[in-house]
Formats: C-alpha cells, structure tokens, sequence
C-alpha cells in the first residue's frame, strides 16, 4: 500500500512516540474518526498569498499545561508529510522531515496553548493543507486540528484551458439537462470551479470532482451542473469559470450554439 511503503521510507527516531506518529500520520485523510474532544482549533480555514511572501497558521490547543504541536502537510492522492515538531519543554522546533529546510518553516508559542507555523518564502509547491496534532494526557490518543488550506499564486503559471459539453440528446429526451465542464493544464491541484446561468453564480446540482495529475505535472478536472431543463431549453448562458494559482479561465455555453436537439 501508498502508505505501508512511505511509512517505511520515513525515518524518525525509534522511540516509541514517534512510531506511534507516524502511523497516525497515514491516518490524516480519515480525520472524521479521530477524538471526539474539540481541543485543537487551527485559523484561518484558508490563506491565499503570492509566491514568495511569508504566511503564519495558528494553532490553538485549549489546554493548561504544554503540550508539543506536530505539524502535517497534505495534498490530494498524496501521502501525508511530517513537517515539524515544537517542542514545549524546549520552546522551540526541535524534530523536521527531510523535505522541509528550517531556513524556510518553523514554529513558535506564543503561549502555552497558542502555537503558529510559519513558511518563509513560499513556493507553489507549498500548496497544501496544514495539520496541526497533538497527544491526548495518556498520549495514547491523537487529537487533530481542522486544517489550514494554503494557496500559493504564480503569476508565471498559465490560465487553465477549458471545454464545456452540453447536454446528450438522450439525457434531454428524458428532461434532463447535464452539462460537464472539462478543465485540462490546471497549474495547482486547488482549484476553485464557478457556474453561472445567465451571469448568476449558482451552487445547486454542481458536483466537482478532484483534480487529478496529468504527465506533465499539470492537472485535469471535471465539474458537472445538472440545470432545469427549461434553462436549457429557454436558451440562458451557462458558465463554467475555473481559476486556480492566482489564474482564471471562463467559457460559456447556450442550447443555439449546439447541435443537440431538444
């Protein structure tokens, strides 16, 4: 497995602590089944900063005495990365995966419950969601943080290309009306993907799937939006805008412009 084998190319210290993170690391995309106790709160939800500025996450674990604040980095269909630990006793950042220069990522406290991670000089490629963990009192328990989304813009990244499908003759025989917007040369795996009817943002029957990594380190998407069919028929513009790394692209779409018929 994925993450059988990046478990075993990882190496920690073999205390025990340290074992036992790392296999609640391969546990990061399942965090709906950790504690149930609330006590790490991670702000922002999200940040969105130009490439080569500094960006600070906060972490906040709501209890009296110090605990160490354990830092996770993670991407879609990636496995998860250990970025660093902050060691209270020591009050400062004592333990880093390989991956990740102290001259760029570090920790501070700026109480005993208040902890920030800081990336100096962000790259693209530091797109990604954040953890913040810590241990329960018996330490036998691993408590998560909701995660820090952070988009890094380049605006030497290209605009993503788009193309937009109507609906099939025999969907619309049926009184549906599917339309599917394909995203290719996407430049980060964030993407944010709007449609609009007639110039009006709508959220109802969208469903937009992962982007998924294509051979030239590039991604593809696909977003769907299922419309009343008298939207369709009624000739309104469907748009579909995708915008990702700090680049948007946008296309639109009626029934006249198609050969489909109603």
């Amino acid at each position: 497995m994925l993450y059988e084998s990046w478990l075993r190319s990882v190496h920690h210290s073999a205390d025990q602590t340290d074992i036992m993170l790392l296999t609640v690391c391969a546990l990061l995309p399942a965090l709906a089944v950790v504690s149930s106790q609330k006590v790490v709160t991670q702000k922002p939800p999200v940040i969105t900063v130009d490439k080569g500025n500094s960006v600070t996450m906060d972490c906040n674990i709501a209890r009296d005495e110090g605990y160490d604040a354990y830092w996770y980095k993670t991407i879609p269909q990636g496995a998860p990365e250990f970025v660093l630990r902050f060691y209270v006793s020591r009050s400062a950042p004592d333990k880093y995966e390989d991956n990740f220069s102290s001259t760029r990522f570090t920790s501070k406290a700026s109480s005993n419950t208040d902890y920030q991670l800081i990336i100096r000089h962000v790259e693209v490629e530091d797109s990604a969601v954040y953890y913040c963990m810590t241990l329960e009192n018996s330490a036998t328990k691993w408590v998560f943080g909701q995660g820090t989304k952070l988009i890094v813009n380049d605006a030497a990244l290209p605009a993503p290309v788009l193309t937009v499908l109507p609906p099939s003759s025999e969907e619309l025989e049926s009184k549906k009306a599917t339309l599917v917007c394909l995203a290719s040369d996407v430049g980060r795996y964030f993407a944010d993907v709007r449609w609009l009817v007639n110039g009006n943002s709508v959220t109802s029957g969208v469903i937009t799937g992962a982007a998924q990594q294509q051979t030239n380190k590039k991604f593809t998407l696909s977003s769907y939006l299922t419309l009343d069919i008298c939207d369709w028929e009624n000739n309104k513009v469907i748009t579909c805008e995708v915008s990702a790394g700090g680049k948007a692209a946008s296309v639109n779409i009626n029934r006249s412009a198609c050969s489909i018929p109603t």
